[in-house]
């Protein structure tokens, strides 16, 4: 691809588009530029695995480049197919596409060992035999050197007997393991001989019991992005300290003429820190195992599939990574940006529909008993190509409880008796009282119409009123469970110690959880949401963003999730 084919006007720029940059400036690769997303597959992805999406096939995509998906599936004890099946659609769903570049670090595991024997025979790799124990207590400190293993002296062709019958299984796990040979003083504790290969006895989802050493994660990955030709790796903060591991290893093994120059650039970028979630793989584990949520797709979860049954989209992700940036140093961004960026999208892709939450029957008394009419709603305001609907009105309607006052405050524009307010698309009405039971509670309101006020009719203007209702047709309504979720959590950084806490206190992130994140209703729905497909995406007007359930929800028995609301209320209830 020449320079003219491959040329690049990014949409926003960052040190690492500018670092890319300079490299193509200046030749590197030939101006190619290939990254890769390369998750672990013992899990499923989380919002911080979208930035990091978004990020490496966007900066592919912007340099007319390529983007890998890669499997790191190096530990067998914690990975399985499952998660592989999940992470793809994941990435697929926010509309990403690695085309033939699919792959895993299985696949290369007979290089790694070869790469690891390559150390040996150079003296640059050594196998030991002290215990996890005594090789922490070898390592040292941040502030104190480390020393020498007893095992460091083995002869090359010891460590070569030795890594042969650990490849054999020949030895339990936590015999040996395999350590690469650079310093022991080194004030860079990642280089004070990490290891790179353990015995591990287990089943690996791909490679069966073909192996029972495995490389480690920080000797496998540079390979991994060497052998697939890898231009910039794209990293989070915490591999910072490991890139002097990463490209020494890479220079040992280029010497050897496992690889050719130039060899792959690590660029680290500060993580997503998000407020309101908690992103650490153990405690989602906890919420899920303990039973705090509904599994790892529940709507609240800051999982992937959670966000995609919630009713988040692909395109809210993409502006939110967009807006969130690039940077070099750590920071907290505020979930109302997410949540923003999803209602941005939102308002403008999603049709409106008419729903009831809290549904209190309205009686037009003078409405003909038996009958009924059809009034027509725009399916989005701001586009009038997308038509109309009908909304059958008759003699019983539906309205939120909320909308009457027998006694009204002041202000209260809705319906009370004497008041006048028109039915959203319909009639004005006016209120002349309401029904109730034995305990004194509301349970109807009755009004009359104005035949001659009908929207869109010719004089339907002449009645001025300040008050609108949304309602729905008792006789057409779908009934269906509506489910409200809210943030999971109700502290901005969950478990975290705040102002006022004893000095003893401590604070379990477990006790922030919001026990209002989840609220299930029956509600009152316009009869054209009956039939809507599973992840069909509406405003309900006034009560914010809701998708249909792709679990729970089918044609003709609708189930509703509220995405996010129609603007953000957490900002106003907890400054």
């Amino acid at each position: 691809m020449s320079r003219a084919e491959n040329s690049y006007t990014p949409r926003s720029t960052h040190f690492i588009s500018n670092l890319i940059e300079a490299d193509r400036q200046n030749g590197k690769w030939g101006g190619r530029v290939e990254t890769r997303f390369p998750p672990e597959p013992n899990g499923y992805l989380h919002y911080g695995h979208a930035k990091s999406i978004c990020l490496n096939f966007g900066i592919a995509e912007a340099f007319g480049g390529a983007c890998h998906l890669r499997f790191d599936d190096t530990n067998p004890t914690k990975e399985e197919q499952e998660y592989v099946d999940a992470i793809i659609e994941s990435v697929q769903w926010l509309g990403y596409d690695w085309g033939e570049h699919l792959y895993f670090a299985s696949d290369y595991f007979d290089t790694m060992a070869a790469c690891a024997e390559s150390l040996i025979r150079a003296g640059k790799a050594y196998v030991d035999s002290l215990s996890a124990e005594d090789m922490r207590a070898y390592r040292g400190t941040l502030t104190e050197p480390g020393k020498d293993s007893p095992f460091r002296t083995r002869s090359i062709e010891e460590n070569l007997d030795l890594f042969a019958r650990m490849k054999a299984g020949e030895f339990p796990d936590g015999t040996h393991i395999l350590r690469a040979k650079i310093d022991m003083a080194s004030p860079n504790i990642n280089l004070r001989d990490p290891a790179i290969y353990r015995i591990r006895h287990a089943h690996h989802h791909r490679t069966g019991d073909r192996w029972c050493v495995y490389p480690m994660y920080t000797f496998a990955h540079p390979i991994e992005d060497a052998i697939e030709n890898i231009t910039h790796s794209l990293c989070t903060l915490e591999f910072e300290d490991q890139r002097p591991f990463y490209d020494w290893l890479l220079e040992q093994l280029a010497e050897a003429g496992f690889f050719p120059r130039p060899l792959p650039r690590q660029i680290e970028f500060a993580r997503l820190n998000l407020t309101y979630v908690v992103l650490s793989k153990r405690k989602l584990v906890q919420l899920v195992t303990e039973g705090h949520v509904d599994g790892w797709d529940d709507p609240r979860m800051p999982t992937l599939v959670g966000a995609r049954r919630r009713g988040f989209t692909p395109e809210g992700f993409r502006l939110f990574a967009e807006r969130a940036g690039v940077s070099k140093s750590d920071g907290w961004i505020d979930m109302s940006v997410l949540e923003e960026c999803m209602r941005e999208h939102l308002n403008d892709s999603a049709e409106r529909r008419v729903a009831v939450l809290d549904p209190l029957r309205l009686i037009i008394t003078n409405y003909p008993e038996g009958q009924s009419e059809q009034c027509f709603a725009p399916n989005h305001p701001l586009k009038p190509e997308l038509g109309s609907r009908e909304m059958p009105l008759s003699r019983e309607l539906w309205i939120e409880r909320e909308d009457f006052m027998e006694t009204p405050v002041k202000g209260f524009r809705r319906l009370f008796p004497g008041n006048k307010v028109r039915l959203r698309y319909g009639y004005v009405v006016e209120c002349t009282g309401c029904e109730k039971d034995a305990e004194g509670n509301v349970i109807a309101v009755t009004c009359e119409y104005f035949p001659d006020s009908k929207s869109g009719t010719p004089g339907a203007d002449t009645y001025k009123v300040k008050g609108n209702l949304h309602w729905v047709s008792v006789a057409h309504a779908c009934q269906a469970e509506v489910r409200l979720y809210d943030r999971l959590f109700a502290h901005p950084q969950p478990g975290q110690r705040r102002e006022g806490d004893a000095p003893e206190f401590e604070r379990d992130f477990l006790d922030d959880i919001n026990p209002d994140a989840k609220r299930c209703l029956v509600a009152q729905l316009e009869p054209a949401l009956a039939q809507v497909a599973p992840e069909s995406r509406y405003q309900f007007e006034r009560h914010g963003y809701f998708v249909a359930d792709r679990v729970d929800s089918r044609p003709g028995a609708p189930v509703f999730n509220r995405t996010v609301t129609l603007k953000d209320s957490w900002q106003k209830s907890n400054s």
